[in-house]
């Protein structure tokens, strides 16, 4: 599959909890029904996948920097770095990749602290608290982006 094809799916910190982390919030699904609603979403507009998830920083980086090589764009949610991490940020716009920036829960509607995103930015898609089911969301306009379509 050529990097015309491909996404990047990055999970950040304490998204690999999902299922058992405050479900209240995130819901009961698990980081790899995240991967598989992503993965199909891509797959019926004839795109791939390559996921990854990491508690550390660094290693979202590299694979973000790694993505220039075989990707057409960048599907994230950084977790808390979200509002802390001005790296990744810098990693995201170093890449000139296109962004969609998601998010489970509203963070607009939670502590105020969760309100600032160093992504929202750099993304050029934003799909905040549609649930796990927003990652097909942002997927979808992430595709219609790097297409130059608006069908999705």
């Amino acid at each position: 599959m050529s990097a015309a094809h491909r996404l990047l799916l990055v999970n950040g910190p304490n998204l690999n909890l999902l299922g058992t982390r405050e479900p209240d919030v995130y819901g009961t699904a698990t980081l790899a029904d995240v991967e598989t609603i992503a993965t199909d979403a891509a797959a019926a507009r004839g795109f791939t996948v390559r996921a990854v998830q990491s508690n550390h920083e660094g290693v979202l980086i590299d694979a973000i920097h790694a993505a220039r090589e075989d990707c057409a764009g960048i599907v994230i949610n950084p977790g808390g770095l979200t509002h802390t991490s001005v790296v990744l940020r810098d990693a995201l716009s170093g890449v000139a990749l296109p962004v969609a920036e998601v998010h489970i829960s509203d963070v607009r509607a939670r502590e105020p602290f969760r309100h600032h995103s160093y992504v929202a930015d750099v993304a050029a898609v934003h799909v905040i608290g549609e649930g796990v089911d927003g990652y097909a969301t942002a997927v979808t306009r992430l595709i219609d982006v790097i297409t130059g379509h608006s069908d999705g």
